[in-house]
């Protein structure tokens, strides 16, 4: 565990509501023996950002999708969101929500928890046209990677999908399928341990990990064990990843009974499951920044913006907004949208003081609305 992260454990008990305050069990991690507004290096602190912030809801940007799960903001400011069941990438206009389906996904197979999940573009997108996705397939887990050629008729511009990595553990549930590329330009995916616990800490099995690769497929340079794609390991089911303004990676992580997280990630460590569930007095493992009771969260996608992980909780049906302070939450976690959208799967920078925020009430496990399931559009501060 690093020495930001050692943790001295606060709990709130503030009411929660759609406009802010934080339920029972609702913990942060702050550092220990750091003085408020300094850093432990004694360079000039980081800006840390209002403990209070505000969402509003500027729109709908498009509804009536089917069991939604990924999304790629397109250079030009469309966007590309993938089907779960259905294993379709959809294109929607960012300003009239006009949805043109790009084509099927061969080889998904849909089940439970899994199907066509993460989706990215290449960090060359411009010139090659590449969209990556991560899906369970009869056999296993995988990335492939697609050519997307929009002159192509609708439903017809993706390419066959060319599998990139392979033999991420499958099941019925925990198949994790968050994919990012990096400001590094590696590409980084989180698995879960597809029910089986004893995976996330065999540091031979690519269940219950966050891995690491190059665009092509194979172990990053650099990374923290010789010629593994391993980057972290000890997760149950991580389907968030994003990236602060220094680089730094933090991840969202599904706990069973008792406790969510929110973790900042520190290559080659480990996180704990199944021997830790959120915070643990063992030194081994890497202490959550917040945690969650699973019934207020139950987490899915983040993002980054000016100093803020916002957080898509799906059984918790709200956007949870965390502060922080290096790599620790600077101030209680606040939750917006409490029950106002239902399961919320995906939240993406949009720019600025915005993010697109994707629900997920289609998915089987809610109960869908009319309209649903939709992509929003907010400003968040």
């Amino acid at each position: 565990m690093t020495a930001v992260l050692a943790s001295a454990t606060l709990l709130l008990t503030a009411a929660c509501s759609s406009g802010g305050g934080t339920p029972p069990g609702v913990g942060i991690t702050t550092p220990k023996g750091t003085a408020s507004g300094a850093s432990p290096s004694g360079r000039a602190a980081e800006p840390t950002p209002p403990a209070k912030g505000s969402v509003k809801v500027l729109r709908t940007v498009t509804d009536g999708l089917r069991t939604p799960w990924g999304l790629a903001p397109l250079p030009e400011g469309d966007l590309l969101v993938s089907s779960r069941d259905d294993g379709t990438i959809t294109r929607v206009d960012a300003k009239t929500g006009k949805q043109t389906g790009l084509g099927k996904v061969s080889g998904v197979s849909p089940a439970g928890e899994g199907g066509l999940l993460g989706i990215a573009l290449s960090p060359d997108f411009a010139s090659d046209h590449m969209i990556y996705a991560y899906f369970t397939s009869a056999s296993d887990n995988r990335i492939v990677r697609m050519l997307y050629d929009e002159h192509k008729p609708a439903g017809e511009q993706l390419g066959a999908p060319d599998t990139i990595f392979r033999g991420i553990p499958k099941g019925y549930i925990h198949n994790g399928g968050r994919i990012a590329f990096g400001p590094d330009g590696m590409l980084y995916a989180g698995t879960g341990e597809s029910g089986r616990r004893d995976l996330a800490q065999d540091k031979k099995s690519l269940g219950g990990k966050i891995l690491r690769l190059t665009p092509e497929g194979e172990p990053a340079p650099g990374n923290p064990f010789p010629d593994s794609p391993v980057y972290t390991y000890g997760h149950r089911n991580v389907q968030g990843l994003a990236w602060d303004d220094k680089q730094r990676l933090f991840a969202s992580e599904f706990g069973q009974d008792t406790w969510d997280e929110l973790n900042a990630i520190k290559p080659g460590d480990n996180y704990g499951w199944p021997e830790a569930e959120g915070r643990s007095s063992d030194p081994a493992y890497h202490d959550p920044l917040a945690q969650w009771h699973t019934d207020e969260a139950s987490p899915s996608g983040i993002a980054h913006v000016d100093g803020v992980i916002w957080m898509a909780a799906l059984k918790g049906q709200r956007l949870w907004r965390v502060p922080l302070k290096g790599t620790a939450a600077s101030a209680a976690p606040q939750a917006f949208l409490t029950g106002e959208y239902g399961r919320l799967r995906t939240v993406v920078a949009a720019g600025g003081h915005k993010v697109w925020l994707v629900t997920s009430n289609t998915d089987g496990r809610g109960t869908p609305k009319k309209g649903d399931d939709r992509i929003l559009e907010l400003e968040v501060r």
